[in-house]
């Protein structure tokens, strides 16, 4: 089975990629249509317009520089170089398994982690933030800057990982529909909730990072898995009843409901989020 699974990312279609991006989105915005968690006051589609923006010139981004990852894949296979090679991971299931963990560490976790530490770095993410209607279309609302930001780890991660372009293809699109899913308004049994979030970051554990005041907004920086959190001692928990989205910089409608002005605030004076 895992030679077919293998294969199938190895040499799986745009078509199919496109499918996992757009498809995941459609699923969960009518999943959260049906049984929303919060019953939001807004215009549904202008909110998921702007955010699809920023889905698009992620998408931009990575297209023109695909041929990074590619070459750095391939480098890692000619020269033995990564984790995989390091710790002669030869069954196909532990090169998936070990690889995906750390490519989710790295391209996703430390990503996220560095953003929120860095205040030059911070700027491009605060976008992310602004959202005060989290939703499944917000997984991918990010800044050009951002994304370019992630591609860097995401290369990194292919290197350290010594990752086969199967297995980047597998993280991608497990990290893609993963986040949709995180992200979406839904609301889940929380006994079910709390279950997932031992293995996988569910939603109401990821919605606590989108809380707009610290020390929460500092927590929660997975992705796929949420060993990372509980490792490194960034796992928190709030009850859902008490989340409130966005990021007290920036409440104003004008400044987190605007895409102009959501293009700029990476240039704009920096305002410190209260402690």
């Amino acid at each position: 089975m895992i030679t077919e699974i293998v294969h199938y990312f190895e040499n799986i279609p745009s078509s199919h990629r496109s499918i996992i991006l757009f498809g995941g989105i459609a699923l969960f915005w009518i999943i959260e249509s049906g049984i929303p968690l919060f019953n939001f006051k807004y215009n549904k589609v202008r909110h998921a317009g702007i955010n699809l923006f920023f889905t698009f010139t992620t998408i931009l981004i990575n297209f023109s520089l695909a041929f990074v990852l590619f070459s750095a894949s391939v480098w890692t296979q000619e020269n033995n170089f990564g984790i995989i090679y390091w710790l002669h991971l030869d069954n196909l299931w532990l090169q998936a398994i070990i690889g995906l963990l750390f490519m989710d560490l790295i391209g996703a976790y430390a990503a996220h982690y560095v953003q929120h530490k860095t205040k030059p770095l911070w700027r491009f993410h605060l976008i992310h933030h602004t959202d005060t209607w989290i939703d499944t279309t917000s997984a991918n609302r990010h800044h050009p800057g951002e994304s370019v930001i992630r591609f860097i780890f995401t290369a990194l991660a292919i290197f350290v990982v010594g990752a086969p372009i199967w297995l980047f293809f597998m993280y991608q699109s497990f990290s893609v529909f993963l986040s949709q899913f995180n992200h979406a308004n839904m609301k889940m049994p929380k006994q079910l909730d709390k279950l997932l979030s031992y293995v996988i970051v569910s939603p109401d554990m990821h919605k606590i990072h989108h809380h707009y005041q610290l020390p929460y907004t500092d927590s929660n920086y997975g992705n796929i898995f949420s060993v990372w959190d509980r490792l490194f001692g960034t796992f928190m928990i709030m009850p859902r009843e008490e989340l409130i989205y966005g990021v007290d910089t920036h409440m104003k409608s004008e400044e987190n409901n605007n895409l102009t002005n959501l293009l700029a605030i990476p240039f704009q004076k920096y305002r410190k989020p209260k402690e």
